[in-house]
Formats: structure tokens, C-alpha cells, sequence
């Protein structure tokens, strides 16, 4: 494990990435990480991510008590205690504003349909969390409905929250979410994403199982896909977490069809 400085040097670079890329703004955004000792770090609040040293990160416990005298963390730090407290696995925090999600979280949109292969298999569906008042429980109320099955969540006209085994596992999801959200905005003005079908999805899945990849929420939840020739009429599959797999899925759904004809 990274001693406490390495991971403040990891946080620091994390933020500037932020900035670099143009994820953040201003004082915008915050990211935290866990401590071996149980306690946290979290980057300051009215603080340029782009501007960060040392100083503009702060020690807290696991209630947010700041650990160090003059140094006051940032005012979304209850979406990051809520999020460690549903996900014992989860050991970083990232929010940021990064534009083409945060356009899609202010149309309404959750970035749930199967796109991209890369997104399936490792992502998989972004969803959307309900608006909340920044800086109030009501945020990390929202985010609590969807973190536990999601490593990403677009928060509702906010921005986007990632989560990871470490700093550059959870900067690195919320760059792929943007980037995501912008080949989607890209493909919206091309006339439309072409969505993948169950069996191309399925493949994913398989590919996922041989390479040993796990994560939280493969696939996509959205029902919005073409349907393979093998099946009957005009079915439209859902796949939830208590199905064993999108075929499984979708050929229960055509047997549901086929038995009320």
C-alpha cells in the first residue's frame, strides 16, 4: 500500500488531471482517498484543483472530523463519507463536472444503453441520480440509491461521481464516462447511436468471463436494443442484476411472447 504521502502525491495529480482536462473549473470538484489507519484525505474546499499543493489537503475520520488545525474540507464531503460507508471495497472518491456527462445529467439522461464494447465491459450502464441540493444529505441520500451497483453515477444537473480500488482507478472512470458522453453527444447529431443487440452484448460478456474482468455493473440496463433475428416479434429485454445473463434474459422474454399468442 502507498505510505501517506504517496497517496497525497497521487491525490494532488489526480486533481490537476482534473483541471488539466477540463473536468473542473474554478473551485469545482473534490477527491478523496482512504488511509491505511482508517482515516481519509480529501482535497480542501475553495481551492482550484489546478492550484493544489500539499497544504490544500486536509486528514478526517471517518464522521469528517478534520485531523489538522485550519484546514476545512470540501462542502460535498458527506457524498464521499456516505459512499465509503456503502462500499467497503471502495478506498477513492472522485466529482468532477466534466462537460459532456454533466450535459447529459442536466438534459435528464443516464448513459445506460449499450454503445460501446469498452463501455459494456467495463463501466457498464452510468445511471442517474436524482437532483439533490449540494453540500446537504440530500446528494449522498441520492447517490446511496445507485453507488451500490454502479462505479460511476451522473448526479442530476451536478456533475459525476466516480469510485475506485484506488485514485487513478476512479480518475480514470470519470475519464471514460466523459469520454463516453461525448462520442454519444457526437453520434446524437450523426442521427443516432446504433445500440448493440443482445447476442452482440453476450459476446461481450463472454469475452469478459475469459479475460477474468470483473466489476460492479457490466452491460446495460436500458431494454432500447435491436433484437436478433432468432427472435420472435419485436421483443424488448431487460436485463437486471438477477438475470444470469442478457440471453437467458431475452429468451425468456420471447417464450413469454410465443405463449400469449
Amino acid at each position: 500500500m502507498p505510505s501517506d504521502v504517496d497517496l497525497i502525491d497521487q491525490l494532488l495529480d489526480v486533481c490537476h488531471r482534473l483541471h488539466r482536462a477540463g473536468m473542473v473549473a474554478a473551485n469545482d470538484g473534490n477527491v478523496s482517498a482512504a488511509l491505511d489507519d482508517g482515516n481519509l484525505i480529501t482535497s480542501v474546499t475553495n481551492v482550484s484543483k489546478g492550484a493544489m499543493t500539499a497544504r490544500h489537503v486536509v486528514k478526517i475520520d471517518r464522521q469528517g472530523t478534520p485531523l489538522e488545525d485550519g484546514k476545512k474540507p470540501s462542502s460535498e464531503l458527506r457524498m464521499h463519507l456516505a459512499i465509503y460507508r456503502d462500499r467497503s471495497d471502495v478506498r477513492a472518491v472522485v466529482h468532477a463536472h466534466p462537460p459532456y456527462a454533466t450535459g447529459f445529467a442536466a438534459a435528464g439522461l443516464a448513459l445506460d444503453k449499450c454503445v460501446l464494447p469498452e463501455i459494456v465491459m467495463t463501466l457498464g450502464s452510468i445511471p442517474l441520480a436524482e437532483y439533490g441540493t449540494p453540500s446537504t444529505e440530500e446528494v449522498p441520500e441520492a447517490v446511496s440509491k445507485w453507488i451500490g451497483k454502479a462505479d460511476a453515477v451522473l448526479l442530476s444537473n451536478h456533475g459525476a461521481v466516480t469510485v475506485g480500488a484506488d485514485l487513478m482507478e476512479a480518475y480514470y472512470r470519470m475519464e471514460r464516462i466523459e469520454h463516453y458522453a461525448k462520442i454519444c453527444f457526437i453520434a446524437g447529431r450523426l442521427g443516432g447511436e446504433r445500440i448493440l443487440t443482445p447476442e452482440e452484448v453476450d459476446k461481450l460478456y463472454r469475452l469478459r468471463e475469459e479475460a477474468g474482468m470483473t466489476n460492479r455493473n457490466p452491460g446495460c440496463w436500458t431494454c432500447d436494443v435491436q433484437v436478433p433475428e432468432s427472435c420472435v416479434g419485436d421483443v424488448c429485454v431487460n436485463f437486471d442484476e438477477d438475470s444470469e445473463s442478457f440471453e437467458q434474459a431475452a429468451k425468456k422474454a420471447v417464450a413469454e411472447v410465443m405463449q400469449s399468442r
